[in-house]
């Protein structure tokens, strides 16, 4: 199940007045990741006052109770629901316009999957279920299914960068790569991907005794992606490492900042600084350090404390996981290291995020002032593109609490 303060975001709104005073009317968008839903809820500057993040608080407590068809919500100055509406005109839910696969060649000799053989186990995360379906041969597989389903281009270059990324990578026993290339069902077009899953939680989570073993073969992998594949992660984290029980191995995922050279580079986030801090979480179970912009961070916080306190079993001494560690870091941070990233040897390579041809038929946004209809091309809302013909994958689905309900019903049978 979504972490409850993972599953709603606030994106942007609109206040008709000066938002420092209480009476003017306002409305923000709320997106739920657990329904995969937007909607509108509508008051005053009084329960939204500017950069406080009322509105989650407010929402979370109703969300799970409101029609699928509501659109937007009316409260009062108390925060109580006073009306919903079900028009599509108060639809702020941005187009998301899908590439079909048969447009992507980079792709073609990907597997897929049709969105309508994924049967839904649980919600792992914001945009990550756990799904299965049947192979060709009737066998059951159990995957992670990885989805985008927001419009910001940032999350469509992440989407795109990622998909490619892991078509890419050649077999290694520390990585996940990717199972299928998730299609929908109406026109073929990629909306996700699925990743084989390894169950047993991640790091963050997974309490068991961290071997000497896992943080090699996490130096080595991270050495495999940076100056053999020239890929910075970019997010090395316990919350995105795992250990196969089968293998028992350590693999790393989550690809979603991962950077190609210089393309993406993000300051402070390279993967030295993040197998230092990561090292760190995992004896101290101190997280503290997360909550720093990785840019105002260095290697330096930890690697100066004398003494860290060890809160989780290990099958050698601190010194000896620290000791490795230093040196690793020492070795990988000398002259010439980024040279030897940019200039890797087996680069990853994968042809740039296109603009999606929808985006090149106008749509009418208002009037001009002359009264003739504003045609504007680009981003535009769903109900916008619907009014144009163009095809609209839809997400929205009921919240986890009632299928969960439903089901202990029917087992109540």
């Amino acid at each position: 199940m979504i972490k409850p303060e993972e599953r709603f975001f606030s994106d942007g709104g609109s206040y008709f007045g000066p938002a420092e005073n209480p009476n003017t009317e306002a409305f923000l968008n709320l997106w739920d990741w657990d329904q995969l839903r937007m909607v509108k809820l509508k008051g005053t500057a009084k329960i939204f006052p500017p950069d406080e993040g009322h509105e989650i608080q407010i929402f979370a407590q109703f969300a799970d109770y409101l029609s699928p068809e509501v659109r937007a919500v009316t409260l009062d100055d108390n925060g109580l629901v006073t009306g919903v509406s079900t028009d599509p005109d108060e639809d702020e839910t941005i187009f998301v316009p899908y590439f079909p696969f048969a447009t992507i060649p980079s792709l073609a000799d990907c597997c897929t999957v049709q969105y309508s053989r994924l049967q839904e186990l649980d919600r792992l995360g914001p945009g990550v279920d756990l799904s299965s379906y049947e192979d060709e041969s009737g066998n059951p597989q159990t995957v992670a299914f990885k989805f985008n389903s927001w419009w910001k281009p940032v999350r469509m270059q992440m989407a795109w960068d990622e998909l490619h990324l892991l078509k890419s990578l050649p077999p290694h026993p520390n990585l996940l790569r990717l199972d299928r290339v998730v299609l929908e069902d109406v026109e073929s077009r990629v909306i996700g991907f699925t990743t084989k899953y390894i169950p047993g939680g991640t790091l963050d989570t997974l309490k068991v005794p961290f071997r000497f073993e896992w943080l090699q073969q996490l130096t080595q992998v991270v050495d495999f992606l940076n100056l053999e594949l020239g890929i910075m992660h970019q997010d090395i984290a316990p919350r995105n490492l795992l250990i196969d029980p089968d293998t028992h191995k350590l693999v790393l995922f989550d690809f979603n900042f991962a950077a190609r050279r210089k393309d993406g580079l993000i300051d402070g986030r390279d993967d030295v600084s993040g197998v230092v801090f990561t090292l760190y979480e995992l004896i101290t179970n101190d997280t503290h350090f997360t909550s720093i912009p990785p840019w105002d961070r260095n290697i330096d916080m930890v690697q100066s404390i004398s003494e860290w306190p060890c809160n989780r079993e290990l099958d050698s001494d601190v010194s000896v996981f620290r000791n490795f560690v230093n040196e690793w870091a020492a070795k990988r941070r000398s002259d010439g290291d980024m040279e030897r990233y940019l200039n890797a040897p087996n680069q990853l390579i994968w042809p740039d995020l296109p603009t999606p041809l929808e985006y090149n038929l106008p749509y009418e946004a208002g009037k001009t002032v002359d009264g003739e209809p504003n045609m504007v091309t680009g981003v535009r809302t769903r109900r916008a593109a619907m009014e144009l013909g163009q095809y609209c994958f839809h997400w929205e689905r009921l919240p986890q609490s009632r299928l969960l309900k439903k089901k202990e019903g029917e087992n109540a049978r």
